[in-house]
């Protein structure tokens, strides 16, 4: 909340309040003003009025007049409070996130693993968007959309909690997440259309290739930021074996770079490796960064009169000066 006054010039007629105070201590209340005469038989009756009364309570009227002169005085220079609001002006962006879920997302090279890694780095990156709409596709084998475009966050939050390896026919069918990616972005009309690919290996299933998708993204002006998640060399990968139950495996880290490189550039995104936990988040904040929301902001304020405030204060406060001169302080002539 903001105050301002908006003819602050015046209270300069403040000056008054101390010149009619001196004037009244010089001439009032020494007794320096010439004052009218009253002849009585006997001055002990007014003497007793006079102590008890107007000479005990007799400066307080002047003190009410004072302060109703100063808070009119207030009142003129009119009081104000206002708000303070801001108008957004954004461009936002649209982003889908095409997240792997084929078996080898539960390697255990990132912790706890490949997949819930990836679900929490990709659900903070989610939060910490403002203005752009977000969409979410899931692939393995196959590719499914699991949110379209919304500004509904926690939504697409809660859908990335929900995801688990084994809901997708298993298989890396990357290029079809791609495709099934730049569909959700064909009729968007954002200043900037991205889409995250989160992937541990290379393309086995589907009927695109990831280099056929990424030419459809440069066709309709989409941005692709490819991560490859997993250590080098080997990771360890539970397996589970219907005889002897679950079990672990060492297997063979196998990401094609030079295809998610090449995907990449075609659209004039980039290439990043994550090989573990730390590595994975700085790349989002990375991509955060690189993708951000020009925001123009128009502040403003909107202010509302107070003058009634005083004004009423100072109305009451002389009214009870003369009903108060006319009762219990009135005073002999």
């Amino acid at each position: 909340m903001i105050y301002r006054f908006a003819d602050p010039a015046y209270f300069l007629l403040l000056a008054i309040v101390p010149l009619i105070a001196y004037w009244y201590v010089v001439f009032v209340v020494r007794g320096r003003r010439p004052a009218g005469s009253l002849r009585y038989s006997s001055l002990a009756v007014i003497k007793r009025a006079d102590r008890r009364r107007s000479g005990r309570y007799r400066h307080i009227l002047f003190g009410l007049r004072a302060l109703a002169l100063t808070a009119l005085i207030v009142a003129f220079a009119r009081p104000q409070s206002g708000v303070t609001a801001e108008s957004v002006t954004t461009e936002g962006i649209d982003i889908v996130l095409a997240l792997d879920l084929s078996s080898s997302m539960l390697a255990e090279d990132l912790e706890p693993n490949r997949i819930e890694a990836a679900k929490q780095v990709a659900a903070d990156f989610v939060q910490g968007r403002r203005n752009d709409r977000i969409g979410l596709v899931v692939f393995a084998g196959d590719a499914f959309t699991q949110a379209p475009l919304t500004l509904d966050y926690g939504v697409v939050t809660t859908l990335i909690g929900e995801l688990e390896v084994g809901i997708i026919e298993d298989g890396t069918a990357i290029g079809m997440g791609l495709a099934t990616a730049v569909k959700r972005l064909q009729a968007s009309a954002a200043e900037s259309k991205v889409i995250v690919l989160l992937t541990d290996g290379r393309n086995n299933r589907g009927e695109i290739d990831p280099v056929t998708a990424a030419q459809m993204a440069q066709a309709l002006d989409v941005r692709i930021y490819a991560i490859g998640a997993g250590t080098q060399g080997t990771a360890r990968v539970p397996v589970d074996d219907p005889v002897f139950g679950r079990r672990y495996a060492q297997m063979q880290v196998d990401i094609d770079e030079p295809t998610l490189q090449e995907t990449a550039a075609l659209t004039g995104g980039r290439y990043f490796r994550a090989t573990n936990r730390e590595s994975l988040a700085r790349i989002y904040e990375e991509i955060d960064a690189l993708e951000t929301t020009e925001i123009e902001l128009e502040q403003f304020t909107r202010y509302g009169e107070l003058f009634h405030v005083p004004l009423l204060f100072g109305l009451g406060v002389l009214l009870l000066e003369v009903g108060l001169g006319r009762t219990a302080l009135r005073k002999i002539p």
